[in-house]
């Protein structure tokens, strides 16, 4: 398993780095509505949908959206003047709607789950919810200053990648050493108030490192420790709300795509909260 885990991930850093650095707007903005896609037809099976021929829909379908939001928004109008694209900040709003939503689920499961543990329609939208503002989220993120600095929204995509696995790292070990109070044992046994309070701690390093780089004003360091906290906490709930999904669906992965890992949304549970936060954030106080 460690070996398969091992040899997947020397495979797929190379490919995502340069795919970051390096793929032109329009062939980024496919190759993450390709990821996001596989996450769709995960998400069906996570809904209840067990015929394939449905969840090979649900990922055409969820594809198809990511495409007509670039033809409905050219690269070039995604920002202008300094300001996100209204569409995109309408959906990014959303966002933290649902992931406020997801919040409210994830604290009273397994209670009040009648509305839509039993509904696949309600958990196929939720997948929605979750996936198409992470798409929007990183191409905002990617396009961001392009016609200054080509590789600025590369940036802040490793900003919110480093933050995010800085806070993964922390967590484990310290919820290995130091782990006593479940953060919600009826969700995800495994993690822990400690975990999640040293996984923030963490990323504090990256945070003030990103600080200095960057320039920042000291008035404004609070604001940047304050929007890294709030993504990194919500990090949390990305991968809780999936183990919660997962658990309804009686399932212990997501899919089997990714030797050693699982599936694809096994891999980017944290990111699909992470991104869009992250990036409604940045929108609003710091672009």
């Amino acid at each position: 398993m460690l070996k398969q885990r091992i040899i997947t991930a020397l495979i797929l850093a190379p490919l995502a780095l340069m795919a970051i650095l390096f793929l032109p707007i329009w062939w980024f903005e496919l190759a993450i509505a390709g990821v996001v896609a596989l996450g769709g037809y995960e998400w069906a099976n996570m809904s209840g949908i067990t015929e394939r021929p449905k969840k090979i829909l649900y990922m055409i379908a969820t594809f198809v959206i990511c495409i007509l939001l670039t033809l409905a928004v050219d690269s070039s109008m995604i920002w202008y003047q300094g300001q996100l694209h209204w569409f995109y900040r309408v959906i990014l709003g959303l966002a933290i709607v649902w992931w406020a939503a997801s919040l409210i689920m994830v604290l009273a499961y397994p209670k009040y789950t009648a509305l839509w543990r039993n509904s696949r329609s309600v958990r196929t939208l939720f997948g929605f919810l979750t996936l198409i503002p992470t798409w929007v989220a990183v191409i905002a993120l990617r396009t961001s200053l392009h016609d200054v600095d080509p590789f600025y929204g590369a940036s802040l995509i490793f900003y919110v990648l480093g933050i995010v696995w800085a806070a993964d790292i922390g967590a484990f070990f310290v919820g290995v050493k130091f782990g006593r109070h479940k953060l919600r044992p009826n969700v995800s046994p495994g993690k822990s108030l400690e975990g999640l309070l040293g996984g923030i701690a963490a990323s504090f390093a990256i945070i003030a490192f990103a600080a200095l780089h960057y320039q920042v004003e000291p008035s404004r360091i609070w604001l940047h420790l304050l929007i890294g906290g709030v993504t990194v906490a919500v990090s949390a709930l990305g991968d809780l709300n999936e183990s919660m999904l997962k658990r309804c669906a009686g399932i212990k992965d997501s899919g089997r795509i990714l030797p050693g890992h699982g599936g694809v949304l096994d891999r980017i549970d944290s990111l699909t909260a992470a991104f869009p936060v992250f990036a409604f954030c940045y929108v609003t106080w710091m672009a």
